[in-house]
Formats: C-alpha cells, sequence, structure tokens
C-alpha cells in the first residue's frame, strides 16, 4: 500500500523530502497531486515514514536497486541511472535476471516491497548491478 501511494505521489510530480531544518518529511509540489490520492496517504502516515527511514540508512547497492525499480515502474525518472541503463546492455539483462529471481521467491506485485525476496543469489546480482553502477559513472563523469 505505501509504495502504491507513494508512486501515485510521485507520477503526479509530487515530491517528498526530509526538511533541513526541522528533519519532517515535505510534500513539494501538493497542488499536482490528486485529492484522493492525498486522501489515502494520510492514514498510512507512519509507513511512508518508515520507508522513508529504511531508504535512507539502506546501503548504496540497496538505493541503486531501489532508483532501478522506480525507474522500471515508471514512478521515479533518474536521467543519469536511464542512460547507464540503456547504455549498458549487461547490466540491463542482470537487472531482469535479478527481478526473474525475486519473482521465482514470490515477488509478483510491484508495490510490495522486493527485500523480504531476496536471497544469496539475488544479493550477489545487486552488488554486481550497484559496481557496475559505479563504474559506468566514474568513466563518464
Amino acid at each position: 500500500m505505501v509504495l502504491h501511494v507513494l508512486s501515485q505521489i510521485w507520477k503526479s510530480g509530487g515530491l517528498i523530502e526530509r526538511d533541513q531544518s526541522d528533519g519532517q518529511l515535505e510534500l513539494k509540489n501538493h497542488e499536482n497531486i490528486p485529492a484522493e490520492v492525498l486522501k489515502a496517504a494520510e492514514p498510512i502516515f507512519n509507513q511512508i515514514e518508515e520507508w522513508f527511514k529504511f531508504s535512507e540508512e539502506a546501503s548504496a547497492a540497496d538505493k541503486t536497486l531501489m532508483k532501478m525499480v522506480h525507474q522500471a515502474c515508471g514512478w521515479q525518472h533518474n536521467p543519469k541511472l536511464n542512460e547507464w541503463i540503456c547504455a549498458d546492455v549487461d547490466s540491463l539483462m542482470l537487472f531482469m535476471e535479478w527481478q526473474e529471481t525475486l519473482a521465482k521467491n514470490g515477488w509478483n506485485d510491484i508495490y510490495e516491497d522486493y527485500r523480504q525476496y531476496e536471497n544469496e543469489a539475488s544479493n550477489i546480482m545487486k552488488k554486481k548491478l550497484y559496481e557496475s553502477a559505479v563504474l559506468y559513472a566514474n568513466q563518464n563523469k
């Protein structure tokens, strides 16, 4: 439910980030977000807060994979990530293999947190994807 609501916010042009002055989550571009989405977000605010806390504390590899999933789902656009994945077909194929591995482990809903479906094989792929992203970024500065 959290990712579904967040995806609707992001696709509407909304942005949620931490306010630097008080550390609270701040919703920007709220005027672009349909009222029904805002209404759906209210009762799950604590869950949204938990999701952001995890995403902020996640490892660099986990952050990269979250960005890749968000890009692939069309929730949040990341031009640099898109450039990398389009230029590096091996990484694109590895990302697809990673998703397939999670699907075999039971992940069949993009709005469900994929982390509970990870295993040793998917973690190896995640590490390789992260290393490939870093290598690409360093080569294309």
